[in-house]
């Protein structure tokens, strides 16, 4: 299965949790800040996303939407 995930920059707080859950480790923070001095996450270039979800279900923050083909 291929997915990808869409992040709402301004609903992530860089707790890093997703980054810890994703499995095959494709999240890392950007480097801008967003409007709350946070570095929101974002999804890798190279990113081989399944859509497992497991980064959406653990943000506390509802900040990541994922789709999956």
């Amino acid at each position: 299965m291929k997915g990808t995930i869409k992040i709402n920059s301004e609903l992530c707080k860089e707790c890093l949790l997703c980054t810890v859950a994703c499995k095959k480790e494709n999240l890392q923070p950007a480097g801008e800040l967003n409007s709350k001095g946070f570095h929101p996450i974002i999804l890798k270039a190279d990113a081989d996303c399944n859509g497992c979800a497991l980064c959406a279900t653990i943000c506390p923050d509802i900040a990541i939407e994922v789709y999956r083909e």
